[in-house]
């Protein structure tokens, strides 16, 4: 049974959501991938506008949470990065660092897991994969297409299970 007081939950992804991974993508697109230079520069990342502007207004409604497929290592550059940005403190949901399973998994169990007690309004996300998948499942999805990804972002985040 949901909790009939509290705020719907406003889920939002953060790598080519509300971040801008443009400028170390490049780490992806060499053989090996080189995912520690990849995940040690998302401190440098730039604000993506859209997903920002987005993230405050469902505040004014909503609880605002992310869901993230970045390693929990990342947490203490993640937590820093968001007060940078002036978005909303909220929860933060980050794989495990050895999980290796396909976004569009582990965000789909979490999103469920949330949904078992609270209304979760929208699922905000830029990979294709999880927001059919959400949809399926009967949740609102909004697909952030307002960034640039690499062939090799997208081969990472359906195949590889980093991000």
């Amino acid at each position: 049974m949901k909790e009939r007081t509290s705020r719907p939950i406003a889920v939002f992804d953060l790598d080519g959501t509300l971040a801008d991974t443009a400028h170390r993508q490049r780490f992806l697109e060499r053989q090996p991938r080189d995912w520690d230079a990849f995940f040690a520069a998302a401190s440098e990342d730039p604000p993506l506008a859209e997903g920002v502007a987005l993230a405050l207004k469902n505040a004014q409604e909503c609880e605002v949470v992310y869901l993230t497929g970045r390693p929990e290592r990342c947490r203490r550059d993640t937590v820093d990065w968001l007060a940078a940005q002036g978005l909303p403190e909220g929860r933060i949901w980050m794989r495990r660092n050895d999980d290796r399973r396909p976004a569009r998994r582990t965000k789909l169990e979490i999103l469920r897991r949330l949904a078992r007690d609270r209304e979760v309004r929208v699922l905000v996300d830029d990979d294709e994969l999880v927001c059919v998948d959400a949809e399926r499942a009967g949740f609102k999805v909004v697909r952030a297409r307002w960034a640039a990804t690499s062939a090799a972002l997208k081969d990472a985040q359906g195949r590889e299970g980093r991000t």
